[in-house]
């Protein structure tokens, strides 16, 4: 798909500089390096500076804030010739204490008293549009990491506690020498369409009135193209024949690939799986465009900045090549 790389998390072309991670004493230099950033997270959300357009903020590693992170020390990589750090000050407690979530997205954020700024911390699903490429990626390789940590701090073998090492990038156990790295979960998120139509479902606990592409993990020894197939009818009854991989992204809650995909239907009649789904149903292209429009009350698509949003809307724009 000619326009993959337009999708949120997409890749802003960022120097990962993996050749770094073992170096230590490079580390260290770079650790030491006035010119070097670091991004903060609490609890998933990243601190970021502005309102209507986001820019997550990069603090010296001298700053304040950071003495009371804990955890590893993330090396991000190079920005802007520079490097870039990540740290975790989840053990922190508000004054205001931690917000209960009301709705399907926390909109919630909370300032730390030594950020006198302004910058607070945000929740990455509630500006997923509002952020540049660049800032898109950090944001969700630091967040993905910081899950990958949080619960994976004993070891898979033996159950010992593992140390990390290779400036966050792996981990290792002590007692059994296992070494374990950061994990990622491929998704198979399919826009199945049969002429004029395309296939949406949704979830319990969604919006009234959102609708989005069918999705589901791949399984052990299965191809893209099978779980396109399995998870379709598994989930609405409806066989799929012709699958084309389309692009993929990053989904960072916790550690997802979304591989975003075109499958052609071969039957019409949908019968879900109440366990797997709530409803599904076929919109026509008309209908589709009215609820991009905000046009249909009872018809919501997809949130911009998710794969899902972004299939349907170069379906609609005839832009799948």
């Amino acid at each position: 798909m000619r326009h993959a790389q337009e999708v949120t998390f997409g890749g802003s072309g960022l120097d990962r500089a993996a050749e770094i991670r073992k170096d230590v004493p490079a580390l260290a230099a770079l650790a030491g390096d006035a010119r070097s950033r670091c991004v903060a997270l609490w609890r998933g959300k990243l601190l970021v500076s502005g309102s209507d357009t986001r820019a997550i903020a990069r603090l010296p590693l001298d700053h304040p804030l950071l003495a009371e992170a804990a955890g590893p020390q993330i090396f991000l990589g190079r920005d802007a010739g520079a490097a870039l750090f990540a740290r975790d000050l989840s053990a922190w407690e508000p004054n205001a204490g931690t917000p209960e979530v009301q709705g399907f997205t926390d909109r919630s954020e909370q300032h730390h008293p030594l950020c006198t700024d302004g910058a607070r911390f945000a929740e990455l699903r509630a500006m997923l549009t509002q952020l540049g490429p660049r800032d898109a990626e950090i944001a969700a390789t630091a967040r993905a990491m910081f899950a990958w940590h949080d619960s994976h701090g004993f070891c898979a073998r033996c159950g010992a506690a593992s140390e990390p090492v290779m400036a966050g990038w792996q981990r290792t156990c002590p007692a059994c020498g296992t070494h374990h790295f950061p994990r990622t979960d491929p998704v198979a998120i399919m826009l199945v369409t049969r002429g004029n139509s395309c296939l949406l479902g949704r979830s319990p606990g969604w919006p009234e009135g959102m609708f989005s592409c069918l999705a589901g993990f791949v399984e052990p020894g299965e191809t893209i193209e099978a779980a396109v197939r399995r998870e379709t009818y598994e989930e609405s009854g409806i066989r799929v024949g012709a699958v084309r991989y389309l692009c993929s992204q990053p989904w960072p809650f916790p550690a997802s690939l979304m591989l975003g995909c075109h499958g052609l239907a071969e039957t019409d009649d949908i019968v879900i799986d109440p366990i797997e789904i709530e409803t599904a149903r076929w919109v026509t292209r008309e209908d589709l465009t009215r609820a991009f429009a905000g046009e249909d009350p009872a018809l919501f698509p997809a949130r911009k900045g998710s794969i899902a949003h972004f299939l349907l809307s170069n379906w609609l724009a005839d832009r799948l090549d």
